[in-house]
């Protein structure tokens, strides 16, 4: 049997557009609907998609990016196989859970605002992220510490995001060029907080006690469908551990390489990444070329991802 396996994308891809393909489904344009009416610091989510300045900030791009994620998912469960596995990229792993069955979609997108807003409380200085390639893990992690800066995700052998205070960062960025290693480049992330690193410390007792509340009122529950835990690459099921790691990794590396590994190790074949975007879809290309991956941000019409999802199952 062929297994499949969903993406949930984290921060970086959003846009105005990002709702228009699961608007083609009415119960997911009802979903999108109610879900931009939603106001945070006395912005409507609406108001945010249509600002470009908006977008970005981190207290709006994660509510957004999971409902967004969660639209795809209304607007196409009932045409695909249940998944065998699936996957999040940072805050894309709170959306993750909510596609596995085990936690409800409106409990995820609570969980993803006061993440978000807990997060963003921890930023007393100017934090920015960047994407450095062409390095070995272990260097960057030696550069990074000796700037004090941290590696916050790590997609690839030779492919990391490190992250810290922005005054740190700068200094750093001129240095990166005299690493050890091939054709190095570094991108800044539109992200301005420092995910994944001990400078989210702070957020972690108020993000406990979400968590609880939500295990309290059985908004969550056992999975159906395993999750990948970002910060391991393990498999997911009990409420218990969907707790434990969406936790750790609020202030731990997200391991995103293992995940990608996993997928391949535990059989998956094919893999659609639910959007907005298509970086997981490519990046797990990239690394495992057996499996086929493709992104709802490929298709024009939700008819269009159902076709291809059957040709895969059936090859």
């Amino acid at each position: 049997m062929n297994k499949f396996a969903l993406l949930c994308p984290g921060q970086g891809a959003q846009s105005a557009q990002m709702f228009d393909l699961a608007r083609q489904h009415a119960g997911a344009a009802s979903f999108i609907q109610d879900v931009l009416k939603q106001t945070i610091n006395r912005h409507t989510l609406a108001d945010v998609l249509s600002s470009a300045e908006l977008l970005f900030e981190n207290r709006y791009a994660q509510p957004l990016l999971v409902a967004a994620t969660l639209a795809h998912w209304l607007a196409l469960k009932e045409r695909l196989p249940a998944p065998d596995l699936v996957a999040g990229y940072s805050v894309g792993e709170v959306a993750a859970h909510a596609v596995s069955g085990s936690l409800d979609v409106h409990a995820a997108l609570e969980l993803a605002t006061a993440r978000a807003a807990l997060m963003q409380a921890c930023v007393l200085q100017p934090q920015r992220m960047l994407a450095i390639s062409g390095v070995a893990v272990a260097d960057i992690r030696h550069f990074a510490a000796s700037h004090d800066l941290h590696v916050a995700i790590i997609t690839a052998d030779n492919k990391v995001i490190v992250a810290g205070l922005e005054t740190q960062l700068m200094a750093a960025m001129p240095h990166i060029a005299t690493l050890p290693g091939h054709d190095i480049t570094y991108t800044e992330i539109a992200v301005h907080v420092a995910s994944h690193t001990p400078l989210m410390q702070a957020a972690v007792p108020g993000f406990a006690q979400v968590l609880e509340n939500t295990l309290n009122n059985a908004a969550m529950r056992d999975a159906d469908v395993a999750v990948l835990a970002g910060i391991t690459g393990e498999l997911v099921t009990t409420m218990a551990a969907i707790r434990s790691s969406l936790l750790a990794q609020m202030t731990q590396t997200i391991q995103w390489h293992a995940c990608m590994d996993a997928l391949a190790e535990n059989g998956v074949r094919f893999a659609l990444e639910l959007g907005p975007g298509s970086a997981l879809s490519k990046m797990l290309q990239v690394r495992h070329p057996q499996i086929a991956c493709r992104s709802v941000a490929d298709f024009r019409s939700l008819e269009g991802v159902v076709q291809w999802v059957q040709r895969q199952r059936e090859n």
